[in-house]
């Protein structure tokens, strides 16, 4: 089983990309694998209002600071 363990969203040169990390877990809950990463340019549009969502959140919060 993979578990994600991190995920970064970052607007870069071919739009928005999303940046994971996740480990490997065998049936005996033991790690295979650890800290693998992969990228992901986002573009389906509902994706990316999830995105921008989320974006407003974490910016909402730096607001009320």
């Amino acid at each position: 089983m993979k578990v994600v363990t991190s995920v970064t969203i970052f607007d870069d040169s071919v739009g928005k990309r999303m940046s994971m990390t996740y480990s490997e877990i065998d049936e005996q809950g033991q790690i295979i694998a650890d800290n693998k990463r992969f990228d992901k340019v986002v573009t389906d549009v509902g994706e990316i209002a999830d995105i921008e969502a989320v974006k407003q959140i974490a910016q909402d919060a730096v607001d009320d600071m």
